[in-house]
């Protein structure tokens, strides 16, 4: 892989102060990308970390102006990742593990009828789904020792049980829940971009304890995760797929 850009992101009342807004930049080429809600890799070579803001519109807009910056500066991404922390659907994901996306899923994009939600794909509007590299999703899950499997994006995070038990009838394959992967994911599509996203795993999805929240750990096991992540990327090339 020649460069990568990547999305910091954390749900609005878990964030790690002063995470959240600020950009840290990692690139061994020396180049910068701004305004991004992602990890991205420059076609230069190198990693990009910026942290962006809550919620799946900012986190499309940030990685969308990130992506547009490079192309116009002619030095365009080959990857972007999202990462951060998220709530866990039990027991599949517990508190502190990493999980990776298969399929980065809106959970609660289309509509609510007298026969229950319909999505976007189903009214015929859209899409609700995007699929990281199968290849990627492998070789990062069995780097960190994550389990692969869905994870929904929410506008709204789950705080009941009877939610949590809705989501996973909806989509039995989800191992986690966050505020921006879907967002990310339609951006990168936008530009032709392949997606990854990874999730520490900070609460169970379901009746809201913040008592039982494990923040500090989940950014724990993020940052020892991406160092075993990034030589993975650095030696993955989507061209040769």
């Amino acid at each position: 892989m020649a460069g990568a850009f990547g999305a910091l992101s954390l749900e609005s009342d878990e964030t790690a102060p002063g995470v959240v807004g600020r950009a840290h930049p990692f690139r061994p080429s020396g180049t910068t990308a701004h305004g991004g809600s992602g990890t991205t890799a420059h076609g230069g070579g190198g990693i990009d970390v910026i942290a962006a803001g809550v919620g799946p519109a900012l986190a499309a807009a940030s990685t969308a102006s990130a992506l547009t910056a490079a192309v116009l500066q002619g030095d365009p991404y080959d990857l972007v990742v999202s990462a951060g922390i998220g709530g866990g659907f039990q027991p599949e994901a517990s508190v502190g593990s990493l999980v990776v996306a298969d399929e980065i899923v809106a959970a609660d994009l289309g509509a609510e009828t007298d026969d229950g939600f319909v999505s976007v794909t189903e009214l015929g509007f859209g899409t609700v789904r995007h699929h990281p590299p199968e290849d990627l999703v492998r070789l990062v899950g069995n780097a960190v020792g994550a389990r692969t499997g869905a994870v929904l994006t929410v506008s709204t995070v789950t705080g009941t049980a009877a939610r949590a038990r809705a989501l996973r009838e909806r989509h039995p394959t989800a191992l986690a829940e966050a505020m921006e992967g879907f967002g990310v994911a339609e951006a990168a599509a936008a530009h032709g971009v392949p997606v990854l996203e990874v999730r520490a795993i900070s609460n169970p999805v379901g009746p809201r304890d913040r008592a039982a929240w494990r923040i500090p750990d989940a950014l724990a096991a993020l940052t020892e995760g991406f160092g075993k992540i990034v030589p993975v990327l650095e030696g993955w090339n989507r061209h040769d797929q």
